[in-house]
């Protein structure tokens, strides 16, 4: 069960209803500076994960990929970097396969899938950023170790330089990547579920960062799965359940409609926010 706060009312019935109709959906795919997804297809383990897919993420906008469990968020992510083999469909920046462009990305992975037991201090794990700029074998440049200082100014971070990651909180170890993330300076951030099991604190300054870098024209994907107050904080929105649902702005995918498609009924209040 889950309780939605944002701008509109309606009940959705607790109880799964008629399925409805089939959805057209339209969006213009012209823009070549975003990511251009078509008619993705992912099987994982002999399972359809997802189903003819098709959406844009723009640059300057914080775009999240919502959907309940087991809809293929993280899925859709992770085949539009490479990560999980794409059974159909192509995704394109600037009309180039992404594949080809992924010095351009940053990915934060889930915190679950990172060994925390990895002796690295803060220090170096958010130097490891400057990689794709380095080069494994060489040394790091002043200006490269600049970059990684401000990164983990920006986030807060200064004061544990030398703690090894194992002994931080989870926000804190979400705040570590994130400014990895940063040193990259990057033009693409994807970041998947960053919002689990993290304090307030850490959730403030990480939208902080994320409006920042779509203020800068970046583009900026998020997966999420809380349809609470966090979402008011996004532009733009790709509704998934296996197969896109909607895309597009918080008012044109926040309907009722599409959240019975997408939840089965299961979302059950819409409120005025306060």
């Amino acid at each position: 069960m889950i309780n939605v706060s944002f701008p509109a009312k309606f009940r959705l019935s607790q109880t799964k209803t008629e399925e409805l109709p089939a959805k057209t959906i339209k969006f213009d795919m012209s823009s070549t500076a975003a990511i251009s997804i078509a008619h993705l297809g992912v099987y994982y383990r002999a399972q359809e994960a997802l189903r003819n897919v098709s959406c844009i993420v723009k640059p300057g906008k914080l775009t999240g990929i919502f959907g309940p469990n087991g809809a293929g968020k993280s899925t859709l992510m992770k085949a539009m970097l490479g990560l999980v083999p794409v059974s159909s469909g192509t995704v394109l920046c600037q009309g180039k396969p992404l594949m080809q462009q992924l010095e351009k990305v940053a990915y934060v992975p889930q915190r679950s899938q990172i060994d925390w037991t990895y002796p690295a201090t803060v220090w170096d794990v958010v130097m490891m950023g400057r990689v794709k700029k380095t080069g494994w074998l060489r040394s790091f440049s002043t200006v490269s170790r600049q970059v990684a200082k401000n990164a983990i100014e920006r986030v807060g971070m200064s004061e544990y330089c030398d703690r090894p990651i194992g002994q931080l909180s989870g926000g804190q170890q979400q705040r570590v990547f994130l400014a990895r993330a940063l040193t990259q300076q990057a033009e693409i951030f994807c970041f998947d579920e960053p919002l689990v099991g993290i304090d307030q604190k850490t959730q403030s300054v990480i939208f902080e960062v994320f409006h920042e870098l779509a203020a800068d024209n970046k583009i900026v994907l998020v997966v999420n799965h809380d349809l609470g107050e966090s979402i008011a904080h996004f532009d733009d929105l790709i509704l998934l359940n296996r197969e896109l649902i909607a895309t597009g702005s918080r008012q044109q995918v926040l309907t009722e409609e599409n959240l019975h498609r997408a939840y089965s009924g299961k979302v059950i209040y819409f409120s005025d926010a306060a």
